[in-house]
């Protein structure tokens, strides 16, 4: 089910952010889930991989289901609960169980600005990596898994 505007406004309030106009409109047609293509190319070697990060589940705008951004294990739970920096709203899970995580990170542009998409590795003391500029072009850069395959 699509998020109505009075959703959005109520959750934005509540994560204290403005969710990226790109990100809302997919939100629209699609709330939430498993992206066809699942891999997003990293500027630098994480714990996942050597050149990509795997994205298992981008988390709709809500509150009634699990993983949406304002639920149980929404943006709150992975910084009150696993100690993710408080950057901004994470916004995507991958497949390590909670290990590391996509995030809107609005250090540069403020809670009302366009925020970059990053990855954050747990498991090396939270490293904070940039994947793209903007929701847009992260979705752009999602790539089949097949094409690392061989790396993994």
């Amino acid at each position: 089910m699509p998020p109505s505007p009075a959703l959005i406004d109520s959750v934005e309030a509540e994560l204290g952010y403005r969710l990226p106009a790109s990100y809302v409109t997919l939100m629209r047609s699609h709330n939430g889930g498993m992206p066809h293509h699942s891999c997003c190319p990293a500027p630098s070697r994480t714990t996942w991989a050597d050149t990509h990060v795997a994205v298992d589940g981008i988390m709709g705008i809500g509150r009634g289901k699990l993983y949406s951004v304002a639920g149980e294990a929404g943006s709150r739970f992975w910084i009150e609960e696993w100690g993710y920096p408080p950057i901004g709203v994470y916004v995507a899970t991958c497949p390590s169980a909670g290990h590391d995580m996509i995030a809107f990170d609005y250090r540069d542009s403020g809670p009302d600005g366009e925020p970059r998409v990053v990855h954050v590795d747990q498991e090396w003391g939270y490293q904070i990596t940039v994947l793209a500029p903007s929701f847009v072009s992260f979705v752009q850069a999602l790539r089949p898994a097949g094409e690392y395959e061989e790396e993994d």
